[in-house]
C-alpha cells in the first residue's frame, strides 16, 4: 500500500491506473496477514473479530450468494489456490491456460488471467462476476512476478532471501512488481471498455494482505495480527467504474471521491459487492456497503392526478 503512487508514493508505480479515473482508498485493513486467512475471511459474511474458519467453510460465501442470485461466477487462479472459496463455482487455473507467451519454468505472469477470458464471457448471459486471483507482489521472490520489460528500478533483489539484499534492491524489485500489477489492471479496464456495448462494468482491486520489506528487521508477511506491523495489515483497494455503470446505478463520483478518505477493511467487501449488483436480500447490510452512501435514491413517482 505504501508503495502505490496513487497513495502519494514518490515513485510512479501506478502510471496507467492514474490515467483511468481510478479511485484509490486511503485506509483499508486486511482480515489477516496471510492468504490462507484473509482470502476466505474477505469473501465470508463474518468480520475479522468473529471470523471462524470452520464456520466459514460450512457457510455460503460471497460467490455462492451471487450465484444464487442469478449472477454467473468465474474464479481464475494464478496464486496458491482459492482456499475453498471457489469450490462451488466455475474455476480455471493458470495451468489450464498455460501458454509460453505468459509462462516460464517459474510459473505464469498475471497477464495469463486475461488469456481467452473473452471466450468465457461471450458464453455468458446476464450478470457476471469474475475473480482474477493474481500472484501480484507475493514474496519472497518479487523479481519473479514481472517480465523483464518491467525492470525499471534497478538494481533489483534477485534472491529468495530478502534479508540478504540491500534495502534499496529489495524495494526496487517490489516496486517493479507493483508497476507490472498496474499494467495488468489497466489491461483489465481495457478489456471491460472494449465490451461496453454489452456490459456496464466495474473493477475492484483489493489485496489480501501487505508485505514487510525489512522495516524493523521484519520481512514478508504472516505475523499474528495483534503484533503484525502496519505494512502487513494495510492493503490497497482501488475501484474503476464505467460511466454507464455509474449512471445506471446512480453513483455520485464526487461523493465516492470523498469516501476514499475514510477507513475501511475487508469486512466491507461482502456487502459492497452485493450492493454493486443491487442485491437486496436479508443478508445484505447497507451499513457495510462502502458505496451505499453515494448511491442516489430512485426518484419518487409523481402520482398526482
Amino acid at each position: 500500500m505504501a508503495n502505490f503512487s496513487l497513495e502519494g508514493y514518490k515513485r510512479e508505480t501506478n502510471p496507467r491506473m492514474a490515467q483511468l479515473e481510478t479511485l484509490s482508498f486511503d485506509s483499508v485493513y486486511s482480515c489477516g496477514t496471510a492468504t490462507a486467512v484473509s482470502l476466505p475471511c474477505m469473501f465470508s459474511r463474518m468480520d475479522r473479530g468473529n471470523y471462524d474458519e470452520s464456520a466459514a467453510k460450512n457457510s455460503d460465501n460471497l460467490l455462492d450468494v451471487l450465484e444464487q442470485a442469478g449472477v454467473r461466477v468465474l474464479w481464475r487462479e494464478n496464486n496458491s489456490g482459492c482456499k475453498g472459496i471457489c469450490a462451488r463455482v466455475d474455476t480455471q487455473t493458470a495451468a489450464e491456460l498455460r501458454t509460453p507467451q505468459f509462462c516460464d519454468g517459474d510459473g505464469c505472469f498475471d497477464e495469463i488471467l486475461l488469456h481467452q477470458l473473452d471466450q468465457w464471457l461471450e458464453s455468458s448471459k446476464g450478470d457476471a462476476f469474475i475473480v482474477l486471483h493474481q500472484q501480484g507482489n507475493h514474496g519472497p521472490e518479487y523479481y519473479k512476478r514481472y517480465p523483464p520489460a518491467f525492470r525499471r528500478f534497478t538494481p533489483e533483489c534477485r534472491s529468495n532471501r530478502p534479508q540478504n539484499c540491500t534495502r534499496q534492491a529489495l524495494v526496487n524489485a517490489y516496486d517493479n512488481a507493483i508497476l507490472y500489477t498496474d499494467f495488468v489492471l489497466s489491461k483489465v479496464v481495457e478489456f471491460l471498455k472494449a465490451r461496453k456495448a454489452h456490459y456496464r462494468s466495474a473493477m475492484l482491486y483489493m489485496s489480501d494482505h501487505g508485505e514487510s520489506l525489512g522495516e524493523g528487521g521484519i520481512y514478508l508477511h504472516g505475523l499474528p495480527y495483534i503484533i503484525a506491523p502496519e505494512e502487513q495489515k494495510k492493503v490497497p483497494f482501488m475501484l474503476w467504474l464505467s460511466p454507464d455503470y455509474a449512471n445506471t446505478e446512480r453513483i455520485d463520483r464526487a461523493c465516492l471521491s470523498k469516501a476514499t478518505q475514510g477507513q475501511y477493511s475487508q469486512d466491507n467487501f461482502f456487502d459492497s459487492v452485493l450492493g454493486l449488483f443491487d442485491i437486496r436480500s436479508d443478508i445484505y447490510r447497507p451499513g457495510r456497503d462502502i458505496f451505499a452512501p453515494c448511491r442516489a435514491p430512485l426518484a419518487a413517482l409523481d402520482t398526482a392526478g
